[in-house]
């Protein structure tokens, strides 16, 4: 059993030992400005306006919150980022942040750019994993279709054939790399037929360790019991089960969608229940280690402590592979940087992309910063910490 002390998120030094004083204050006005639900709001309306229109906005936002969220438009201006975060024990996960694409040609392009960042993390121990989301290589309104088993028109079947050999394509490049790769969760609406897609490659590709993850949201209320249930059928199939754990992203989305349509909300009835779900999923994790591999995906201070504490009890080392920790890059650093520097395993979802390409994720970030409750506040009072100690004004 580990002897080693719990980390503490509340030590600032540790937490932006890898922060200039310059890119503190930009952090420190930067949250300032998304912890205002009224400028958030505006901003959005602005940005999609441009958007819309075609008006050049990189310029506006390029310094700070593409600087602060992303790494770069392409996988080389992301090596700045990359090798920062290495310096302090922290890997890094290219995540190509393009979405919103319907032509064959768009959806090919983003699964050469999905590939070529497997070939990155093969190249670098620094990348533990790659990602991708399957609607970046898919059409969402076929995958709502398959995911009601719907039957598919001649041209449709055809178009979800591509669609398989893409997945199949990305997943296999992984394995022969030897690269672990994650398959984003997404709206519940299309999350079965992305279920199925992630069974097949995990039944094909982790029969020898986890090469193919699936992504749970534990905001669900149904996806703790759907763990266990991946975890009967990998025992069945006998092939390793590679998760990653988060609580979501689109509740307000999936709430009003419910709400619409008559059908039952998937979203648990509060916090406090997906708290629960999201902790029991990364114990039972690591109380069947020998078959499952796990990545905390998580800006929670007491899920990372919990699981942390619970590696410890178990003996399961702190650098074990089979076990990460995640955040998104430019958010948590208390949490990232505090765990790796105890000797955990992390890493840091790294987006990159063209600049209009990826505002929809920009946006995104903004929005959640502002709805989460304490978020905010929690990164402002650390970064003032910080600044103190550093005697910055």
């Amino acid at each position: 059993m580990e002897s080693r002390p719990q980390p503490s998120f509340d030590n600032t030094e540790i937490a932006f030992g890898g922060k200039s004083n310059a890119e503190l204050k930009r952090a420190f006005w930067l949250f300032r400005l998304i912890g205002n639900p009224s400028l958030v709001t505006v901003g959005k309306i602005m940005t999609n306006t441009a958007l819309a229109l075609r008006i050049p906005i990189g310029w506006a936002i390029r310094g700070n919150i593409f600087k602060q969220f992303c790494g770069g438009e392409t996988i080389a201006q992301c090596g700045r980022a990359m090798d920062s975060l290495s310096r302090f024990g922290i890997g890094t996960i290219l995540d190509y942040s393009v979405e919103g694409k319907d032509s064959e040609a768009d959806l090919e392009n983003t699964k050469a750019e999905i590939m070529l960042t497997i070939q990155e993390a093969a190249a670098k121990k620094s990348i533990p994993f790659s990602v991708f989301k399957v609607t970046g290589i898919a059409r969402f309104e076929l995958l709502e279709k398959v995911n009601t088993n719907a039957a598919l028109t001649d041209i449709e079947q055809l178009e979800w054939e591509r669609v398989k050999t893409r997945v199949d394509a990305i997943c296999a490049h992984a394995a022969k790399l030897g690269v672990p790769v994650f398959i984003d969760a997404e709206d519940s609406w299309i999350q079965d037929a992305i279920d199925r897609l992630a069974d097949d490659m995990m039944a094909k590709y982790n029969t020898q360790l986890a090469i193919v993850y699936n992504t749970i949201q534990l905001y669900r209320h149904d996806r703790l019991a759907f763990l266990k249930t991946s975890f009967e059928k990998a025992q069945k199939g006998n092939y390793f089960l590679g998760v990653k754990l988060v609580r979501g992203a689109y509740m307000e989305k999936e709430r009003k969608r419910a709400a619409e349509m008559g059908y039952d909300d998937p979203i648990q009835p509060d916090k406090q229940s997906s708290d629960r779900d999201f902790d029991a999923a990364t114990i039972f994790c690591l109380d069947h280690i020998e078959r499952i591999a796990m990545c905390a995906g998580t800006h929670n201070e007491q899920s990372s402590l919990t699981l942390a504490s619970a590696m410890d009890t178990r003996g399961i080392a702190r650098n074990d592979k089979r076990v990460f920790f995640a955040q998104l890059f430019g958010m948590s650093d208390h949490i990232s940087y505090n765990l790796a520097n105890a000797g955990f395993n992390v890493a840091k979802y790294l987006p990159y992309g063209p600049i209009r390409e990826v505002m929809p994720y920009l946006i995104r970030r903004a929005q959640e910063n502002t709805s989460v409750k304490g978020q905010t506040g929690r990164e402002l009072s650390l970064i003032q910490k910080e600044m103190k100690r550093r005697k910055l004004k």
